[in-house]
């Protein structure tokens, strides 16, 4: 995660705010980010270009532990819905 963007960092505080919990991704060397999530995963440095690839497949694989410890069926998401986000 790179909070560079004050806009990125805006809804982090938003969803904050909320009661959200926030799991963040970073580069390892990367501190600057810290105060914005409850629990960051670390990954090698990589180029920009490749982060989404790198990071994406971890946290699908964790996200998909997680629903299955909490009993959730992972193939029938339930309250799945469709948004529209206006800004």
């Amino acid at each position: 995660m790179t909070c560079s963007s004050a806009k990125v960092r805006s809804g982090i505080e938003e969803v904050k705010s909320r009661g959200a919990f926030i799991i963040a991704v970073a580069e390892q060397g990367d501190r600057d980010d810290e105060r914005y999530a409850d629990v960051m995963f670390r990954r090698p440095e990589c180029p920009t270009l490749m982060s989404p690839l790198v990071d994406v497949v971890p946290l699908q694989l964790f996200a998909m532990d997680m629903a299955e410890i909490k009993g959730y069926d992972v193939d029938k998401p339930r309250n799945l819905a469709r948004s529209v986000t206006v800004e």
